[in-house]
């Protein structure tokens, strides 16, 4: 098991003895205190559990190396991992806000919700404390390792500690002015919804993206491209192809330099431009570099990009 893949592991099992404890802490005490709220949140702790094995299961998968039938690595397995855990928070986010809805319709339908107890309220507040503490060592980590599904669940952590938030308000509300302001932990957690719901979308996004080879952002190509023109003897670059596969990336270009060089000192070139790249963007980057003779016209050397 390579060092990367070793420190996703230790955070994602750190996260996941964080969503154990406050699973079992919550489920308790929405039993206890008799809040429907707090056992909500108590599922939400379980998608984070479920979540975590998930990116165990798919980083060990991703880090395998190359193989005869897989040239560009299991780098997508990572992808697809991003992509369940934000299709399974969209759910999760969609069934928050829709129980939320059902809830305040109840109530002003003249429905009783019953007031939750001290501890339910102690559960909340514990949960926002552990679950944004797990969001920042997670995130931390990804951002560290350039792991998008690590940063993905980092995520999840978050829209738990969001949840909590709101489930707080909703507890606390209920307890401290009476029984007839029950209703604010249905309203608390459906504005609370809106955020997991516009956090899964981003994070669905970028997995399709990466799935469908879109292209890297512009600043990025363009430092590519700066990488590759400050070496000697290149004129230009052309044809660039870039994408991601998991947590690396595939470039692919066209590099023009003179056509009187010796193929030793355009191997040379090409080498140097490789091996800078890798050093930006990590050792296993794919490149692809179609050397090309710089073009005369008039006399003079020009470059078409």
């Amino acid at each position: 098991m390579h060092n990367r893949e070793k420190a996703i592991c230790k955070v994602t099992l750190a996260g996941s003895c964080v969503n154990v404890l406050l699973l079992v802490f919550k489920f308790l005490a929405g039993i206890i205190g008799g809040s429907a709220a707090m056992i909500a949140d108590a599922v939400h702790s379980l998608s984070d559990f479920l979540t975590d094995v998930v990116v165990l299961l798919f980083v060990r998968l991703s880090s395998r190396p190359k193989d005869r039938k897989h040239d560009y690595g299991y780098g997508k397995y990572e992808t697809l991992a991003t992509s369940a855990i934000g299709l399974f928070l969209l759910t999760v986010g969609i069934m928050i806000c829709f129980g939320g809805i059902k809830k305040i319709i109840l109530v002003i339908g003249g429905t009783e919700i019953e007031q939750p107890g001290m501890i339910a309220f102690v559960a909340a507040l514990a949960g926002i404390v552990l679950k944004e503490w797990a969001f920042r060592f997670t995130v931390k980590a990804g951002k560290k390792y350039g792991s998008s599904v690590l940063v993905a669940n980092a995520w999840h952590h978050r829209s738990d500690a969001l949840s909590s938030i709101g489930t707080a308000v909703g507890i606390g509300g209920a307890i401290l002015l009476g029984h007839d302001w029950s209703v604010l932990d249905p309203i608390a957690a459906v504005i609370v919804s809106f955020f997991i719901i516009r956090t899964s979308v981003t994070l669905v996004r970028q997995a399709f993206g990466e799935l469908l080879e879109r292209s890297l952002p512009d600043e990025t190509e363009d430092e590519i491209r700066r990488i590759a023109e400050e070496e000697p003897q290149v004129s230009g670059v052309h044809n660039m192809r870039t994408r991601r596969i998991g947590s690396g990336i595939a470039v692919e270009m066209h590099l023009r330099m003179p056509g009187n060089i010796t193929l030793y000192d355009s191997h040379v070139h090409a080498s140097n431009i490789e091996r800078r790249l890798r050093e930006r963007f990590g050792e296993n980057t794919h490149i692809g570099l179609h050397v090309e003779p710089a073009k005369k016209t008039g006399g003079a050397q020009s470059m078409i990009r």
